[in-house]
């Protein structure tokens, strides 16, 4: 008998003749199963009704092929961190450099980013040096527009979040993307102005709109779109 889906299972599902990876995602408030490629992830997404059949739901992702098979193709490879490459910093385009005679601790002098060790643990090096970066960035950022709008933030820290650039819980600890910090600067601003204005609003009330302008010195709606165009190579960088 098939597996009736309770928690979060990860599956196989074979199109064309390859093999996809497929998160089967039972929610308690869907009522259709509803199908997305994680672009960052290379993984689908099956959303499910609570207690979906297993079998059942696999069986229909199966004939969504069409619809799997035209988004996979608009997809651009990843941009792996390597040597001689360029990645986004900030938004601008700065070349890798790889040099066994520096340091292994990365650092950045103009458009370079450069360290020195054995090339095959750059990659790591390289995203962890970003990922603090991003970290010291952020948490300067949310001090400061906590500070203009009065509010309270318990606490920053950065993740890899495949569907947010940003989280606010109730506690007052806001957690984002370290993608950001590959953005423009002002679109890294704008989602801090986002996460801090829910410390004072917990939705996306008119109340909430305008406080968010307010910590955001530029047109949000601009930078939300943006940032929309920008996500998904900003989310390519570092895969392979």
């Amino acid at each position: 008998m098939s597996i009736i889906l309770s928690t979060v299972r990860s599956d196989m599902l074979r199109i064309a003749g390859l093999a996809w990876p497929i998160e089967l995602r039972p929610h308690p408030r869907a009522r259709a199963l509803r199908l997305r490629l994680d672009e960052a992830r290379g993984v689908l997404r099956l959303t499910c009704p609570k207690r979906t059949n297993r079998r059942a739901a696999l069986d229909w992702a199966l004939g969504q092929s069409a619809w799997v098979d035209a988004q996979v193709a608009r997809i651009a490879p990843g941009e792996p961190f390597a040597p001689e490459t360029t990645i986004l910093v900030e938004g601008r385009n700065v070349r890798l450099v790889c040099d066994e005679r520096l340091p292994r601790m990365p650092s950045m002098a103009g458009d370079v980013l450069a360290c020195g060790g054995p090339q095959a643990g750059f990659a790591g090096r390289i995203e962890r040096y970003l990922k603090a970066a991003a970290r010291e960035r952020l948490s300067i950022a949310t001090a400061a527009a906590a500070a203009r709008g009065g509010v309270r933030v318990r606490s920053v820290a950065v993740g890899d979040a495949s569907t947010r650039w940003g989280s606010c819980a109730a506690s007052g600890a806001i957690r984002y993307s370290w993608r950001l910090y590959l953005a423009p600067p002002h679109l890294l601003d704008w989602v801090v102005a986002h996460e801090v204005a829910h410390r004072r609003h917990m939705d996306h009330s008119p109340a909430f709109r305008a406080f968010e302008a307010s910590l955001y010195d530029g047109d949000v709606a601009a930078a939300r779109a943006e940032l929309r165009a920008l996500g998904p190579r900003l989310k390519r960088i570092g895969r392979g």
